[in-house]
């Protein structure tokens, strides 16, 4: 009986979105950039070795297609191995207007983005008065911090002990549409940090806002401050169906794996695993031994992203490629007949690229338990419309199944 797994490798782009022109980190358009392929190319070239050396390697990836996606996508294989005709293999396009979480992933769910978000302006103050004095009210203090774009590990380290003093929560963005609130889990309470997210999300999400996101963290000034994995992101519903709410009308149970009940405000999802990358793994194993059938686990590994390629780290990109492809290779060698997994991106975030924003990429499709060969070229809602082809559940979005 057929089960399917979407697993989204947050920002792992394969180059070549047709329209990367019109998308920027700073003042520099995203026209080349390319993650995976750039990743591969420093790799060879043995300048990302910390941690790690030597080529790229994604034995498991590559088997599928994932180095022949990347040539279909930018005309570069990276030096992958050639698929083994054990996937099938494409790359998707988005047409969502935006580079983000929501859009990929609403996108992929069935859904494209109908309006343009809202982003706060890279000055100091970002927010309009209205909304931090707002916040301050909720918060139940005289003020806010930060108030500006900021990477979250620099933030901590700057305000981090001003905010333990003042109480106050810090308030930052970033390119992404996006409010984030970053508070001590100790010192701020971390359920007093929920509560104040959860409170102003409806004022952020009428601006179209897509996401408020709770950052707390733990430490001292003395010894550094750390992000805990309690974040939570509050994010705009989708306003209408999803591949999820199919699945659901269709009989079939839906998993979240990592942030996708956040990503999709709970939508059809009836159960939520989270933990860092190594534990969503385990989930993930689990689920391919227990789910039952008709079901859908969809899962975002979200470290490549968060740890990576915000911070334009190649090498700690490399490492964490090669360590998903050897924890999913066992996971693909156990799937039944009858299942599907579907391995593919939201977005780029090229950790070689300037600035600290994703990347406007295609993205590989890599499709296991469906035979061997090539897709061509997909829409991002394609995934969703043929997840709901193998579960017989009744797609109500635009899209082609590539079944």
């Amino acid at each position: 009986m057929p089960r399917a797994f979407l697993v989204v490798m947050d920002s792992v782009g394969i180059g070549g979105a047709p329209d990367a022109d019109r998308f920027f980190n700073g003042d520099r358009p995203d026209t080349g950039a390319n993650t995976l392929g750039h990743i591969a190319q420093a790799c060879a070239e043995g300048r990302a070795e910390q941690g790690r050396n030597g080529p790229l390697q994604v034995p498991a990836l590559a088997a599928l297609g994932l180095g022949a996606a990347m040539q279909q996508a930018s005309g570069t294989d990276g030096g992958l191995p050639p698929p083994d005709g054990t996937g099938r293999w494409g790359a998707a396009v988005e047409t969502s207007p935006g580079k983000d979480t929501p859009s990929g992933h609403w996108e992929l769910a069935g859904l494209p983005v109908p309006w343009e978000w809202h982003y706060f302006p890279n000055d100091t103050p970002s927010f309009p008065p209205d909304l931090s004095a707002r916040v301050a009210e909720l918060a139940g203090t005289d003020g806010i911090l930060g108030n500006c774009h900021a990477s979250g590990t620099e933030i901590l380290a700057r305000l981090g002990a001003e905010h333990m003093q003042a109480g106050w929560p810090i308030c930052y963005t970033s390119a992404d549409s996006v409010f984030q609130i970053a508070a001590h889990e100790d010192t701020f309470g971390l359920d007093r940090l929920l509560d104040l997210c959860r409170a102003i999300a409806p004022t952020l999400h009428a601006m179209k806002v897509g996401r408020v996101i709770a950052r707390p963290f733990v430490g001292t000034p003395e010894a550094g401050f750390t992000r805990t994995t309690n974040r939570r992101d509050f994010a705009i519903a989708p306003p209408g169906p999803i591949l999820t709410d199919w699945v659901q009308a269709a009989g079939g149970h839906v998993h979240g794996v990592g942030k996708i009940g956040d990503i999709f405000s709970m939508q059809g999802i009836d159960d939520v695993r989270k933990g860092d990358d190594a534990t969503l793994m385990r989930h993930l194993a689990d689920l391919v031994e227990s789910a039952a059938d008709h079901s859908l686990t969809f899962a975002n590994f979200v470290e490549f992203d968060s740890l990576y390629g915000h911070r334009r780290d190649v090498s700690g990109y490399a490492r964490a490629l090669e360590t998903f492809d050897a924890g999913i290779a066992p996971i693909l060698e156990n799937l039944r007949d009858g299942d599907m997994m579907i391995l593919t991106a939201d977005h780029g975030n090229d950790p070689s690229w300037s600035g600290t924003d994703h990347t406007r990429e295609a993205v590989p499709v890599l499709v296991a338990g469906q035979g061997g060969g090539p897709l061509g070229t997909v829409a991002f809602t394609d995934v969703a419309v043929s997840i709901a082809a193998h579960l017989g559940a009744q797609a109500t979005g635009p899209g082609r199944s590539f079944l």
